[in-house]
């Protein structure tokens, strides 16, 4: 019989809500996380806004010290986790767990880039004695993961995926692997990500990525609009708790939705443009619905990677018509980076709880702000209204810098 994973809890820390039942009630209402920068002066910046998460209380999960030796993306990291593990019902230390089958997958792109920045400022200004001792553990990427393994008890693997924007999809897509060749038997993965630092504004500057639209933050990310001028960057963390049917029975726990597939692949092509063609999303995509032994026409939904870059948007509406065929015209897909930002590394983890969020609602967010699509986007993208619709099968794309493409297909488990 064929080994089944299952997804037990969901935690999420968003510019739209410190939990996940307030940042899907803005996200159904078709509300947006965006506005000017308040965490830095950003006057002298040609993009001057953001997602962040002003209401964001480190506190309420570890104690003041400890939060002063955490970089915020691990902050973020261990609050969606602790959220997930509630969620799920499951305490590590528990003795009906064995922490030594229970693994960490935390994705992130840039890591503690935000006390690499501070930390460089003091060494530029003070000198090198004046440096932070614990810099080092807290600008490393893995330090989401390696936080939340030591501060919930898990013992077995414990990795940082590194792959862009894509970190927080292969974080899970990974964790799922590693259940299925039975390695671990529960997985705490998604992604985390806290990049809204001058270097970082200023380097996505640099290259021609972000909106421009200073004027009007909130209808600066604009999905599949033909007025799109670059992404919005956000701040944020998602995480789910996955585990082996045997430990779902075990546990006697209700799981919220089935992981079925998980496909990944690289364009091969250039370090931050995707393929002309859609080909590696197509692939990924393709893999995906391989692996979960399925036909694209019994997906529902898709939640698409639609940065609001120009060539994005352009090539992944291409590469779902690669895969679904005349089935793409059925879709329903939406952009929630319309209303979150782009969180980068985390995006992945926080889209695959909002994935599972419309199987377990009946819901499809939209993408807001797309007023006037563009002609070569000419799918069906939710535009600026959520709908109700019962949704049993439903994927999530992300991609990213250097290449890199991943799809998640989850199933409803009722």
């Amino acid at each position: 019989m064929a080994k089944k994973v299952f997804v037990t809890g969901l935690g999420m820390v968003s510019p739209l809500g410190v939990d996940v039942p307030t940042t899907w009630n803005s996200l159904t209402k078709g509300q947006s996380g965006i506005n000017t920068i308040k965490s830095f002066d950003p006057s002298d910046f040609e993009t001057t806004f953001a997602g962040e998460i002003p209401d964001f209380d480190p506190t309420l999960y570890v104690d003041r010290k400890q939060a002063r030796r955490l970089d915020r993306f691990a902050q973020l990291a261990v609050a969606a986790s602790a959220q997930a593990l509630d969620n799920a019902k499951l305490d590590l230390r528990d003795q009906t767990v064995d922490a030594n089958r229970v693994g960490v997958v935390i994705g992130s792109g840039i890591g503690g880039i935000g006390t690499l920045s501070e930390q460089w400022l003091v060494l530029s200004e003070k000198g090198p004695s004046r440096v932070n001792p614990f810099l080092v553990p807290m600008m490393l990427a893995d330090m989401g993961s390696g936080q939340v393994s030591i501060i919930f008890g898990a013992k077995g693997p414990n990795l940082c995926t590194v792959t862009a924007c894509s970190s927080g999809a292969d974080a899970i897509g990974k964790a799922y692997e590693m259940i299925l060749q039975g390695d671990i038997d529960i997985a705490i993965a998604g992604g985390a990500e806290a990049p809204i630092t001058p270097i970082a504004v200023a380097g996505f500057n640099a290259c021609m990525a972000l909106s421009k639209q200073n004027d009007t933050p909130q209808l600066a990310s604009r999905p599949f609009d033909i007025n799109r001028d670059g992404f919005v960057m956000g701040e944020g963390s998602g995480v789910l708790i996955i585990e082996s049917e045997e430990s779902v029975n075990r546990r006697k726990v209700v799981p919220v939705a089935e992981l079925i597939g998980y496909g990944s692949t690289s364009d091969s092509y250039h370090v931050t443009q995707p393929d002309p063609g859609g080909l590696g999303a197509t692939r990924a995509m393709n893999k995906s619905l391989s692996n979960a032994k399925i036909d694209p026409e019994q997906v529902d939904y898709v939640n698409a990677h639609g940065t609001s870059t120009p060539l994005n948007d352009k090539f992944e509406t291409l590469a779902i018509k690669n895969v679904f065929g005349n089935h793409a015209k059925s879709l329903k897909i939406s952009s929630t980076k319309s209303m979150t930002g782009h969180l980068l590394g985390a995006a992945g983890g926080v889209e695959a709880v909002i994935t599972i969020q419309t199987i377990l609602e009946g819901k499809i967010p939209p993408t807001i702000n797309l007023n006037d699509p563009d002609p070569e986007c000419d799918l069906d993208y939710t535009p600026n209204y959520s709908i109700d619709k019962s949704v049993s099968v439903a994927m999530t794309n992300n991609l990213g810098f250097g290449g890199h493409n991943s799809s998640l297909i989850f199933k409803s488990c009722t």
